[in-house]
């Protein structure tokens, strides 16, 4: 069981399930310390004053806020304290809505939410009702001195928080959205078609972090004394003025890489019922 890194309660109505939070991600991240070069001792990590050039110890350091450039206001813990909102460990649950209606785009991070002992059957309770009406809880709460908007949603039986942004922190898109540009009928088609040569199911497993597992390799090979030599990479296709004929490339070189769907075999029941048809009509 890995260590909780929140507890707290989920709340809507007058019921109360108490909940520990678990991360539900752990990343492919490669971890590395700077050395000095020439006696591979470890390179430390010193607070040191702009002004002074000297180094500052942790009790002379204090948090500030930057109200306008170069003036700041200096933040004690108390004011974190003072700053906190009623139901500080609490996930307070304002809507029940469908999660295909919130863009993916508002998503920040994932977390496991686990009943703490004695919260089991009000756990299940939320999770057979949330899965039975196949809606996702949105609310808010409050960790490490910040307010966060959540999502509650069940996955394989367990209610997963994600972590949301505020419609705030959402830059628009006015300034990278491109002009409308005149797409052929013909064009659009073609499109369409090579969409469809890739279409499938998502299969979370099909994908794989290739460059941390060749990246790995390097270290290990480096490890052995190896020389490591940098591959050249391959050369970039010569750009192709003509759209249409782009996608009319891109259709012939994807033949035969993906295969059309299999059909369903008929179920024994919808044979049943055909034999049946075959039967009255005689």
């Amino acid at each position: 069981m890995p260590r909780a890194i929140w507890s707290g309660t989920i709340s809507f109505g007058l019921v109360s399930i108490p909940v520990r939070m678990f991360s539900a991600v752990s990343e492919h991240k490669l971890h590395f310390r700077l050395l000095h070069r020439k006696d591979s001792s470890p390179i430390g990590y010193e607070k040191v004053c702009k002004e002074e050039g000297k180094a500052v110890p942790d009790d002379e350091i204090v948090k500030a806020y930057e109200v306008s450039k170069g003036t700041f206001v200096e933040v004690e813990d108390e004011d974190f304290e003072a700053a906190r909102v009623e139901g500080y460990h609490t996930f307070d649950i304002a809507d029940f809505v469908d999660v295909e209606d919130i863009d993916p785009i508002y998503f920040e991070h994932s977390y496991y939410l686990a009943p703490q002992d004695g919260g089991e059957k009000v756990y299940t309770l939320l999770v057979r009702a949330m899965e039975d009406a196949g809606l996702a809880a949105v609310g808010t709460f409050v960790m490490r001195d910040r307010e966060y908007l959540g999502c509650l949603r069940i996955h394989d039986g367990v209610i997963t928080l994600e972590r949301m942004y505020f419609a705030d922190e959402i830059r628009p898109v006015d300034d990278v959205k491109p002009s409308r540009s005149r797409v052929s009928k013909d064009e659009l088609e073609m499109a369409a078609a090579l969409i469809e040569r890739f279409r499938g199911s998502f299969d979370p497993k099909k994908y794989e972090d290739t460059y941390t597992k060749k990246l790995l390799g390097v270290i290990r090979r480096k490890q052995k004394g190896e020389t490591v030599r940098i591959e050249e990479p391959e050369p970039a296709a010569e750009e192709t003025p003509d759209l249409m004929a782009a996608l009319r490339a891109s259709i012939e070189a994807s033949a035969g890489t993906k295969k059309r769907p299999a059909r369903k075999s008929p179920s024994r029941e919808s044979s049943k019922r055909r034999g049946s048809r075959r039967t009255a009509k005689r």
